[in-house]
C-alpha cells in the first residue's frame, strides 16, 4: 500500500535530543522488562486482531507477569503522536512505520540499530522491504507485510475488442489497448495513467536499467538523464500521449474514483485499486463487480516490470526501556508464524520464502508474481526533501503536457534532485 513520506526533516531540533541519548544507556532496557508498549495502526486492530494477540500470548509465555499495553492510530494520527513523544520518556516500546516513513525517522536517529539475525526470514525479506529499514549499512527496523501493484482491466471492454485473455509481453498489452482505443474513440482512456503518478514512471525507469539516483562513494547523485532512465521516461510518456485522454496535470490519488466512473479499460496501480473501483458507491457503471481482472503488468524490457513494494514496517525507538522484548515481540508478530497469519489476511509477506508459495494459488498469483520484481526509493538522506518539493511529479507533469522534452525535463529534475539529496 502506498505510504507518503512525511515531512520528518521538520523534526530536526527534536531528533537532535534523540539522538544524543542513544541507545547504549541504561534506558534501552533487556528481556527482564516487565511492561511493553506497541503501537500500531488500526489496521491490525481492526483486520487481524487475533495475530496480535498471538504475539502477545507468545512473549507472555516466555515473560511470565509481563504486561503488554497496544495503542492503535490512523496514519496521520500516529505520526503527529510519535513526534512529540520521541524524545520524552513516554516513548513506545514498538511503533508501526509506513515504509516510506522509515527513512527520515532513521536519519535522525529516532530507532536503534538492530541485528537482522534475531528476526525469522530475514535473509529472505524482500529487497525493497529490505531496503526501507536499510540506512547507511546498518538496519533499525523488520519488515511486517507487503502491498504490492499490479495491471487491472475490464474484460467486457476487452471482450468488446475481440481479447479474451490479459497480455504477457509488452508488445501484447500495446496491441491490445490499441485496438480497445480504435473501437471505443479517441475520448476513452484505453490506459488511465495519471501523468504525476511517479510510482509506475519510475518502474518504467527501472524496467530500462535507469534509476531515480545512485551512491557512488558515499554521496547520492540523481541519475534521471541516464540513458536508461531516459528510455523508460521516454516510454512512459508514449503510454500517457497514446491512452491516457484525460487531465494530464492530474495525480494517482483518485484514479480508482475515475476508473469506477467507466470511461477508462485499464490503470496500472495498488493490487486493491480495482476493487475498490468495483464497490458499488464507486461503480457508476454498474458493470465492473464482475468485468474486472487482475494481471502482471509486462515491462518493454521482456520481463515483468519492477513495482514499487508499499507496506510497514515495526521499529523501536531509541528512548524504549525494553528494547530486547520489543524486538521479541516484534519477532513473534512478524516471523514464521505470523506471515501464515498476514497472508490468510490477504497481505503479502515480507520475505520471499512465503512469497514464492503463493504464486502457486490463483487467488494470490498475480501481486504475488507482481512483486516478486520491485524496486524502493533511494535510501539517501536528503530523499524527504525530494519528495517533499515534488521534484518527480513536477517533471513527468512537464514531459506529459509537453512543457518540456523528456530530456530537459530530466535533467532538470536531476539538478533540483543533487541540490537536496545529500542533506541531512
Amino acid at each position: 500500500m502506498k505510504r507518503k513520506l512525511i515531512a520528518a526533516i521538520g523534526i530536526a531540533g527534536m531528533m537532535v535530543s534523540i539522538a544524543a541519548c542513544g541507545s547504549g544507556d541504561d534506558k534501552s532496557g533487556g528481556s527482564d522488562a516487565k511492561e511493553l508498549t506497541v503501537w500500531l495502526t488500526v489496521d491490525a486492530q481492526n483486520n487481524w486482531p487475533a495475530l496480535v494477540k498471538a504475539a502477545d500470548d507468545a512473549v507472555a509465555k516466555k515473560h511470565p507477569g509481563v504486561k503488554i499495553k497496544h495503542e492503535y492510530y490512523g496514519w496521520p494520527d500516529k505520526n503527529t503522536k510519535l513526534d512529540a513523544v520521541l524524545a520524552t520518556d513516554k516513548a513506545p516500546d514498538v511503533v508501526e512505520m509506513g515504509n516510506t516513513e522509515m527513512l527520515g525517522y532513521m536519519v535522525k536517529g529516532a530507532f536503534p540499530p538492530v541485528d537482522p539475525a534475531k528476526f525469522d526470514n530475514s535473509a529472505q525479506w524482500l529487497d525493497g522491504l529490505k531496503a526501507s529499514v536499510t540506512y547507511d549499512g546498518k538496519t533499525y527496523g523488520v519488515p511486517y507485510y507487503a502491498g504490492g501493484r499490479v495491471a487491472n482491466w475490464r474484460k467486457d471492454i476487452a471482450a468488446s475488442a475481440g481479447i479474451r485473455t490479459p497480455p504477457k509481453t509488452y508488445q501484447e498489452l500495446t496491441a491490445d489497448l490499441d485496438r480497445i482505443q480504435k473501437k471505443e474513440g479517441g475520448k476513452f482512456n484505453a490506459w488511465y495513467q495519471p501523468t504525476r503518478d511517479w510510482y509506475a514512471a519510475m518502474s518504467f525507469v527501472y524496467d530500462a536499467g535507469g534509476s531515480i539516483a545512485k551512491e557512488e562513494g558515499g554521496q547520492w547523485k540523481a541519475d534521471l538523464s541516464s540513458p536508461g532512465s531516459l528510455k523508460g521516461l521516454t516510454e512512459f510518456k508514449h503510454v500517457v500521449d497514446t491512452y491516457m485522454h484525460g487531465d494530464k496535470t492530474k495525480d494517482e490519488s483518485d484514479r480508482y474514483i475515475v476508473y469506477g466512473q467507466g470511461n477508462s479499460a485499464m490503470i496500472f496501480g495498488a493490487a486493491w485499486e480495482g476493487a475498490t473501483a468495483a464497490d458499488p458507491k464507486n461503480d457508476k457503471t454498474g458493470k465492473l463487480k464482475d468485468n474486472l481482472e487482475n494481471f502482471v503488468m509486462p515491462g518493454p524490457s521482456g520481463k515483468n516490470i519492477p513495482v514499487f513494494l508499499g507496506g510497514s514496517d515495526l521499529a523501536i525507538p531509541v528512548k524504549s526501556r525494553a528494547q530486547d522484548l520489543a524486538a521479541e515481540w516484534i519477532n513473534a508478530f512478524t516471523g514464521t508464524q505470523g506471515q501464515k497469519g498476514l497472508i490468510a489476511k490477504g497481505n503479502l509477506p515480507n520475505n520471499k520464502t512465503d512469497l514464492a508459495t503463493l504464486k502457486n494459488d490463483p487467488a494470490t498469483a498475480v501481486p504475488a508474481t507482481a512483486a516478486e520484481s520491485n524496486w524502493f526509493v533511494p535510501m539517501a538522506p536528503g530523499w524527504g526533501q525530494v519528495e517533499k518539493a515534488q521534484i518527480l511529479q513536477t517533471m513527468l507533469q512537464d514531459i506529459g503536457t509537453g512543457k518540456k522534452s523528456v530530456e530537459a525535463a530530466a535533467k532538470d529534475a536531476d539538478a533540483a534532485i543533487d541540490k537536496v539529496i545529500n542533506t541531512k
